[in-house]
């Protein structure tokens, strides 16, 4: 035992630790449960009496000698640590973290919108869980009406005369404005929308749209045509070049499609275009009469015109994105490109 109790005080008088951590495990060696000093004390139970005294005597003094040694060395590596955050740079500038950015959908919405607000339309936005009635019946589909298929919905319940579903367009949010505004009205309607649609390049079962309404005296598919050129101008600037097919939507009479210029290809074609060199970009026409007349607005004395499109179509344009799926997987590799506007 003598000959341990002379190695520890020489290892006391050694001992230089350099961190925090040293003096925590040298603290766990001797003093432990397991350690040098209570494995010494366990051996002096079986000391000859005659000898117990000046080693008990011996023993303690060590114990005493190991704590002080321990306090020591933490105050003087508490002090070097509250030293050293005392000498750094309180004016030097934090590290830099990764900033976030907008979604590249949210960026070309809030264009979209921007260039509208320009044009004199409001914001108006509505809920994606509606009813039959703002979705489909207050814009002329008929309960029978084979309009109907065109948009497969995902309904929530069935079981009622109003079911209950998620939006298909926000021509719902048209509906609800027409409701609770008087003629003029000039709104914008962005929201996310829902259809039961196969996932590819060109569509997807959830997408957003944009979607316009202008109601007033005398308004003409004149003033939709000019509207959706300027759009389109400001958009993908004074080059672009629009075309307006016929077509057919219960809400509108006259309908129209309309395409613009595809700028992917120039025009040469490719597989979003369909090798056509035009790339539909929206639907648009007059109110129709009976739309107006649900929502409690003369139709004899108003006229007026809706549009509407796709937000992702018009992103995959303006940064020439081949696949839309890209927009909807979060790939960071992905996203960071239109944080560092490299797109």
């Amino acid at each position: 035992m003598w000959d341990t109790i002379d190695n520890v005080t020489k290892e006391l008088k050694g001992f230089h630790p350099g961190t925090q951590v040293e003096v925590e495990e040298f603290r766990v060696r001797m003093l432990g449960r397991k350690g040098v000093l209570t494995r010494l004390f366990d051996e002096f139970r079986n000391v000859d009496p005659a000898g117990k005294k000046e080693l008990g005597k011996k023993l303690n003094l060590l114990k005493n000698q190991i704590q002080e040694t321990l306090n020591e060395h933490k105050e003087r590596l508490s002090r070097t640590e509250t030293g050293k955050s005392r000498t750094e740079d309180m004016t030097k500038p934090a590290d830099l973290l990764n900033a976030g950015s907008r979604h590249p959908i949210a960026i070309v919405q809030r264009e979209i919108l921007d260039i509208f607000r320009k044009m004199g339309f409001s914001v108006e936005e509505g809920p994606e869980i509606e009813d039959d009635w703002h979705v489909f019946s207050a814009l002329n589909f008929a309960p029978d009406h084979p309009a109907r298929d065109m948009q497969d919905t995902f309904f929530i319940n069935n079981d009622s005369d109003n079911p209950v579903l998620l939006r298909t367009h926000t021509s719902s949010v048209q509906v609800r404005t027409m409701e609770k505004q008087k003629p003029p009205i000039r709104v914008v309607c962005p929201g996310r929308v829902f259809r039961n649609e196969a996932i590819s390049a060109r569509a997807h079962c959830i997408f957003h749209q944009v979607e316009g309404l202008y109601i007033d005296e005398n308004v003409s598919f004149a003033d939709l045509k000019q509207s959706i050129l300027i759009f389109v101008r400001e958009m993908f600037g004074s080059s672009a070049r629009i075309r307006l097919r016929p077509s057919y939507f219960p809400f509108t009479e006259p309908s129209a499609e309309v395409d613009m210029n595809c700028n992917i290809c120039g025009g040469a074609g490719c597989n979003i275009c369909k090798n056509t060199g035009w790339l539909e970009i929206m639907g648009a026409g007059m109110v129709d009469p009976n739309v107006l007349k649900a929502s409690g607005i003369d139709p004899e004395k108003h006229t007026g015109f809706a549009f509407g499109m796709g937000v992702e179509r018009i992103a995959m344009l303006k940064w020439q994105v081949r696949d839309l799926r890209h927009y909807f997987e979060n790939d960071v590799r992905f996203l960071e490109q239109f944080q560092s506007g490299l797109l």
